[in-house]
């Protein structure tokens, strides 16, 4: 019952940012572009492969709302954090298009969370409506997992991006 009153809220959440956040977007770089320009050249270079394909396959909303007019903070996980689990480009829809939305959603908050404000933070309401727990730069989910905050305050138009060494889940998938 809990799980789809979840699933029930998230399609409301879903369907909210699919029409709000996306309607026009903001002067400048996005978040998606931000972190594809990232992965395509410099120190980080390839180190977002799956993550830019998790969005590739997740819901389309997603997408939309990282490419809206929205700010949001992204806690962006490397490969090497979603290697981990097990998964890569190549194999990332085995988890399934609601599973792995629901993950990214728990990856991304509401508003512009500069490093400052992330780590003044105890908890950060994500837009999967769990929360992250924060103390000293290191996250934890709903199980208990930790992931530490490797990179901060990636500026794009519409956010902040904040590379993180493990994926947070909102539950086992």
């Amino acid at each position: 019952m809990k799980r789809i009153f979840i699933s029930v809220i998230l399609a409301l959440t879903l369907a909210t940012l699919l029409v709000v956040p996306a309607l026009a977007a903001p002067p400048g770089p996005t978040i998606v572009d931000v972190a594809i320009a990232v992965n395509s050249d410099g120190p980080y270079a390839g180190a977002f492969d799956t993550l830019i394909a998790a969005l590739g396959t997740a819901n389309p909303a997603v997408l939309a709302t990282l490419s809206g007019n929205g700010q949001f903070t992204v806690f962006a996980p490397t490969d090497d954090a979603f290697e981990a689990l097990g998964l890569n480009p190549g194999n990332i829809g085995t988890l399934g298009q609601e599973a792995l939305t629901d993950i990214l959603l728990y990856h991304v908050a509401r508003g512009r969370r500069y490093a400052e404000d992330v780590v003044g933070s105890n908890r950060i309401r994500t837009l999967y409506r769990g929360f992250l727990f924060q103390d000293g730069g290191v996250l934890t989910d709903n199980l208990g997992r930790d992931a530490n905050i490797i990179v901060t305050d990636v500026e794009a138009a519409n956010g902040i991006i904040h590379a993180i060494d493990a994926v947070v889940l909102p539950y086992a998938p």
